[in-house]
């Protein structure tokens, strides 16, 4: 008697060979159509059938093979996440070739800390006046790195609400501090 596990990857492969023996050059065709390339199409495929071997998930089963859906879109999730991952790879590469040209501009950081107190300050004095709403949505938004729909998603507020907040609070900061920035803006 055959235990459970076994049958299990037994069924796995003989469904493997059927998937096999009528989808492998539909397989090759699709992703001859993502890759361009004959050799790249071929190893993706490859992963495919790696894959399917290793995982035996029943889940996948269709019919008396695998569901093709499935192994289409493992074809074209797999071959995305390996151009993410070249592309970072290249990205990375670019930076690490670029030489060091610039002497840091301890200067530059001093500015910047000094704005980013002021804008601070600023927003804790707003917060005392009749703008402390738009002062609070401003903070939110400012100090974090959501979108003003998170933002507004996260305080249970209207998109444009929050825009307007933001906007208003903008152009309050704009008249009031000096920005140190200037002359690299207009160059």
């Amino acid at each position: 008697m055959i235990s459970g596990s076994q049958e299990l990857i037994s069924e796995c492969n003989q469904r493997l060979g059927i998937l096999y023996e009528t989808k492998h050059k539909w397989f090759l065709n699709e992703a001859r159509k993502l890759t361009k390339n004959r050799e790249e199409s071929e190893d993706l495929v490859q992963e495919l059938y790696e894959y399917l071997h290793t995982k035996c998930n029943p889940k996948i089963f269709y019919g008396d093979s695998y569901n093709i859906f499935y192994c289409n879109k493992f074809l074209h999730s797999r071959y995305m996440n390996k151009t993410k991952k070249i592309n970072k790879t290249i990205i990375v590469d670019r930076i690490k070739d670029k030489p060091d040209e610039d002497i840091y501009d301890m200067d530059f950081d001093l500015r910047l800390e000094k704005a980013h107190n002021d804008v601070l300050s600023e927003l804790n004095d707003l917060k005392r006046t009749k703008m402390w709403t738009s002062a609070k949505i401003f903070e939110l938004y400012w100090m974090s790195n959501d979108t003003l729909d998170e933002v507004a998603k996260k305080i249970g507020i209207s998109k444009s609400t929050t825009f307007i907040a933001v906007k208003k609070v903008r152009k309050y900061l704009k008249n009031t501090i000096d920005n140190p920035f200037k002359e690299e803006d207009e160059r």
